[in-house]
């Protein structure tokens, strides 16, 4: 069976074990990158397809004859055609839950890095502010504690339900939103009042019509003044000008941002601005805790043998 991983550097920086892969396609080919032209000649012949990040449409889809998997490296299936994969009897599997624990970590990371100050303080701690201080601390930075004060989640997946336990830990009362575009649930709110009545907003969902650009100029206007947004979902949903204008109009107390809409942002993005207030933008990092991308690879390999057996593990088409 002839397989390739078109873009196996997006995965693995020569720090995974591929070895779960190989035992289940010994002919597979690791290709580091593949240029969006040469797609096709790539999965020419190839039966099971593996990739993380590039697109494969409709017209790919059809010229692949031989192509019988496509094995993803990550949970959204937003580029690949799945309906033309569906009437080309191309089986689609993604991966689940592989990312949980590093998305929890690298969420929480961003919300005591903006609270705790660390940035601001670290550096008053070794540009000399400190050294010449009358007192033996600082205090030019406003910490607040995390006890008593309300987190508010968007997307009550596993990714939202896990970030929501650890807020228990810090003494936090959680508020989960409705699910945008959907009905009421109960236990829930909607999203007007999490936004007004959240010390802290993180999102969790996935990019879909109802929630393009979910956080906009009029959801940041009903935000508290000293509220956090944290996004580690997906960069279109939050309007990064609307987001850049109330941060630096003090209309938010802080951001936390791992995703942006385009990636790698080659042609620029509101939110890189150095000389936006109380911002902090990691470049789509949070999944990428290196057992995660071990877990990753090695989920995406029970995928393929259990495909291989007839069976449906993580199987969307």
């Amino acid at each position: 069976m002839r397989a390739i991983f078109l873009d196996y550097d997006t995965v693995s920086h020569g720090d995974l074990d591929p070895r779960s892969l190989l035992a289940v396609m010994p002919e597979l080919q690791l290709r580091g990158a593949t240029a969006d032209t040469d797609v096709d000649a790539a999965i020419a012949g190839a039966q099971v397809v593996l990739l993380n990040k590039l697109h494969l449409g409709r017209a790919q889809l059809e010229r692949a004859g031989g192509l019988r998997l496509i094995a993803l490296a990550a949970t959204g299936t937003d580029n690949v055609d799945l309906a033309a994969a569906r009437e080309r009897g191309i089986g689609v599997c993604n991966v689940r839950g592989y990312c949980t624990a590093s998305v929890v970590q690298h969420t929480w990371s961003l919300i005591l890095c903006l609270t705790q100050r660390l940035r601001e303080y670290g550096r008053l701690a070794v540009d000399g502010a400190w050294a010449g201080s009358a007192q033996f601390t600082m205090l030019a930075e406003p910490i607040r504690e995390l006890a008593g004060r309300t987190l508010g989640i968007v997307g009550w997946g596993e990714l939202g339900a896990a970030v929501a336990r650890v807020a228990d830990g810090f003494g936090m009362r959680v508020l989960i939103a409705n699910r945008p575009g959907g009905a009421p649930c109960a236990g829930r709110v909607d999203l007007a009042h999490l936004l007004a009545n959240a010390d802290i907003v993180s999102l969790h969902c996935p990019l879909t019509p109802a929630t393009r650009g979910l956080i906009g100029a009029a959801e940041l206007a009903t935000m508290k003044p000293d509220a956090l947004l944290i996004n580690c979902a997906r960069g279109a949903l939050i309007d990064g000008n609307a987001l850049a204008a109330a941060l630096r109009a003090g209309r938010l107390g802080g951001a936390g941002i791992d995703v942006l809409p385009v990636e790698p942002p080659a042609g620029g993005d509101p939110l890189l601005d150095p000389s936006i207030p109380n911002l902090l933008v990691t470049p789509h990092v949070a999944w990428s805790a290196r057992e995660a991308r071990q877990r990753c690879i090695d989920m995406m390999a029970a995928n393929v043998r259990d495909f291989q057996n007839g069976g449906r593990l993580g199987r969307v088409v």
